[in-house]
């Protein structure tokens, strides 16, 4: 199967898949005229990485999980592990752009965008406290 083929079932840009062959993610066979043959498990395989991808797994993630699926006697620990170091960042993030939001909300609140020079938007980004809220770094 081509690359465009290839693009089209498992769902990624054919500009992707070179990147995921170029850091030997995938690693496609070749025609005797040097153009990708993707058989049916490298498509699989760049499925995985897609459905991976928009869960937010970095490259390096990716590319443990993928050993880790390809390899029939692994330990689903270290699966989870990756899984849970994944949600726990997830959750930080959540976490601060929960503050953001907070903070911003409140900036928002106390300006009374009116013709005033008086700003608690750019007081508040300008490093003054407005109660307990501080903006965040």
């Amino acid at each position: 199967m081509n690359i465009s083929h290839a693009a089209k079932a498992s769902g990624l840009p054919a500009k992707t898949i070179r990147y995921y062959e170029d850091i030997a993610l995938v690693k496609p066979g070749r025609n005797a005229n040097g153009y990708r043959d993707f058989s049916e498990v490298d498509i699989h395989n760049l499925t995985f990485l897609a459905r991976a991808r928009a869960l937010g797994f970095s490259i390096e993630d990716c590319r443990a999980l993928l050993a880790l699926y390809t390899d029939t006697s692994r330990a689903s620990a270290e699966v989870k592990r990756i899984a849970q170091d994944h949600l726990t960042e997830i959750e930080t993030k959540i976490a601060d752009l929960t503050a953001m939001r907070d903070t911003l909300s409140h900036l928002v609140r106390t300006c009374h965008g009116d013709d005033r020079p008086d700003c608690p938007i750019l007081t508040g980004l300008g490093g003054a406290q407005h109660g307990s809220d501080r903006i965040q770094k």
